[in-house]
């Protein structure tokens, strides 16, 4: 059984969520401030499979909170609520290491798909590309190691966790080595055609990667952006070869 931290100061839609979710056979718990939720997802020792996340806390608000765990290195996958669906505060939410969003009022088949989506993705990631007796999938290119098991890139000495939803993006792109990927595809297959989604996302995701495997990043030779259409990964440039 699944378990999901739910993070909500409004105490009627939080009781509703803990109702509805518990009714799917989801085990819930409720905590209404960012501080709370913090004391309950220490680095890398959480029980929960999910967390559903308030952009507005009182205290610290959900920017903050996930933020401050990603740094932490606390990787569960985060669902974050706004009310507020500008693209600057979606693109904040995934800058802070978000993995999806939800904007308020939302239909509550719409949030449970999107927490299935990312208990679906997390199992995703943990199964092999191809059949291995080998648990861990790995993927290497030019000195680096994605290791998607643990959620980790490694460039020489330097270990670079990742969110899910980074992992999923790169993990996607690599599957597609050497061809053009739309952004609609990629909204599509990666996040489950969200339609509420601004693309704009998905550039904000390239630009942390990019930061993390090119040696420079203003000119990228393995993350390439296809202008107009979406991005290309390419493991050899030909500079490479």
């Amino acid at each position: 059984m699944s378990s999901i931290l739910i993070v909500e100061d409004e105490q009627h839609l939080a009781d509703g969520l803990r109702f509805n979710l518990e009714a799917e056979g989801y085990q819930v718990q409720v905590v209404d401030t960012g501080e709370a939720a913090l004391e309950l997802l220490p680095a890398r020792q959480t029980s929960f499979d999910v967390v559903v996340l308030d952009v507005m806390l009182p205290g610290k608000d959900g920017f903050t909170v996930i933020s401050e765990l990603r740094q932490a290195g606390q990787f569960i996958p985060t669902l974050m609520l706004t009310a507020r669906g500008h693209p600057e505060d979606v693109l904040k939410g995934f800058a802070a290491g978000a993995d999806d969003y939800l904007t308020k009022p939302f239909e509550l088949g719409i949030l449970i798909a999107r927490i299935r989506g990312l208990l679906r993705r997390r199992e995703w990631l943990r199964a092999s590309i191809n059949p291995s007796p080998e648990p861990i999938d790995t993927f290497s290119f030019d000195g680096k190691t994605v290791n998607f098991d643990q959620l980790e890139l490694r460039v020489l000495d330097q270990v670079f966790p990742l969110t899910l939803m980074e992992a999923n993006v790169l993990r996607f792109l690599i599957q597609h080595e050497g061809k053009q990927v739309s952004r609609k595809t990629m909204l599509e297959e990666v996040w489950g055609l969200h339609e509420d989604t601004d693309t704009r996302a998905i550039d904000n995701f390239i630009v942390r990667l990019r930061r993390y495997i090119e040696d420079d990043p203003t000119r990228p030779r393995h993350l390439l952006t296809v202008r107009g259409v979406g991005y290309r990964f390419v493991a050899s440039p030909p500079d490479l070869a």
